[in-house]
């Protein structure tokens, strides 16, 4: 491709993101032409991750990723069913973990971030923090940190898990990557699928408006969860859906490394490889304690404490045919201790703005 299409492409935002998605269509058959697992989702990833360290004009999703969004929330909310909700006690011993997990993360990670890598006070601490990329940049963008070592060592803890995780399923755990991710669209009363196309948009907006975190899932999964349990809807959605919310949620993870340098890969995705390895080792042992306290299954229980985020641990729970009320459980809540925890702890433990030898 020649420099003058190059600058047409990086002209307009619109044709950056078609080239994207061309790009990782291309990924996504290659991964599927190669029999590699989860091709709509690691192929779109590989692709872009690949495009990206090249210097290729690509560009995030957009608008389009908070709309796969809506597609995991409904999916979520369709699973809760009166089976579910019986079961939530049992569940409560394990989730109890959740705060001390995130409690040792945060023991564990903050001085690694802080005098292995000398990141600043607030850098260090909100890349050590398990929560969502864009909701840790913006609060450390806020009380000043690095905003661009936040960003690539949150999309690095993100790629690598779930990268790794469906190895670490289908060797360490002997589980099957090929459960149904649902029925066909042409299988599906149209009715449901309309009241959900309607939940997923009404339960995003409203939540929007109401300012909850993550709206586009939660909202969705709220809504849909309500519709399960009256007996209004008895599908998830349609595996077309879940599989066009895998394509792009490869790309907005691939997209994280757009405009990447090689100082940012030797410090920052560095930091983020081997802060990997902590959060490793801390959710086999959690994962482990889980199983042997609450009596489920290893798999439910990895999926469950994985510190990646509810979007990416939806799809793999749907593939692998876990228990995905469980999963889900657990990361809104370790979502949402961090994200209403991490801004106070910070202030609590006077985490204040950098000096002047940043992080870069």
């Amino acid at each position: 491709m020649r420099p003058t299409t190059f600058r047409w492409l990086a002209s307009s935002t619109p044709r950056k993101r078609g080239f994207t998605i061309s790009i990782a269509g291309l990924g996504t058959l290659v991964f599927w032409w190669l029999a590699l697992p989860l091709p709509f989702l690691f192929g779109p990833l590989a692709a872009c991750v690949i495009g990206a360290l090249a210097g290729l004009p690509l560009a995030g999703s957009g608008p389009i990723s908070q709309w796969m969004r809506t597609i995991l929330g409904v999916a979520i909310g369709a699973s809760i069913t009166p089976q579910v909700m019986a079961e939530l006690p049992q569940m409560a011993a394990s989730v109890a973990l959740i705060p001390v997990f995130v409690l040792c993360i945060a023991l564990l990670g903050v001085p690694f971030f802080r005098y292995v890598y000398r990141f600043d006070g607030v850098t260090a601490w909100y890349a050590a923090m398990p929560g969502g990329l864009q909701d840790m940049v913006l609060f450390g963008q806020e009380a000043g940190g690095n905003v661009r070592a936040l960003s690539l060592i949150h999309a690095t803890r993100l790629m690598i898990i779930i990268t790794l995780a469906p190895i670490i399923l289908t060797q360490g755990f002997d589980a099957d990557l090929g459960a149904p991710l649902g029925e066909p669209a042409s299988a599906l009363p149209a009715h449901e699928l309309a009241i959900m196309a309607l939940a997923a948009v009404i339960g995003w907006k409203v939540a929007e408006r109401l300012g909850m975190f993550g709206a586009p899932m939660l909202g969705p999964m709220i809504l849909a969860g309500v519709l399960s349990l009256t007996d209004i809807i008895h599908h998830r959605p349609p595996a077309e859906a879940i599989l066009a919310a895998q394509f792009f949620i490869g790309i907005t993870l691939g997209a994280g490394y757009i405009g990447v340098t090689l100082a940012d890969i030797r410090r920052d995705v560095a930091a983020g490889v081997f802060f990997v390895l902590i959060l490793s080792g801390l959710t086999v042992i959690f994962a482990e304690i889980a199983t042997r306290i609450a009596g489920g299954r290893p798999v439910d229980a990895f999926l469950a404490f994985a510190p990646a985020g509810q979007a990416e641990m939806t799809v793999l729970a749907i593939v692998v045919g876990a228990d995905l009320g469980y999963v889900v459980v657990h990361h809104l809540t370790r979502v949402f201790l961090v994200i209403s925890g991490a801004p106070v702890a910070a202030r609590i433990f006077c985490v204040g703005p950098p000096g002047p030898p940043s992080a870069k």
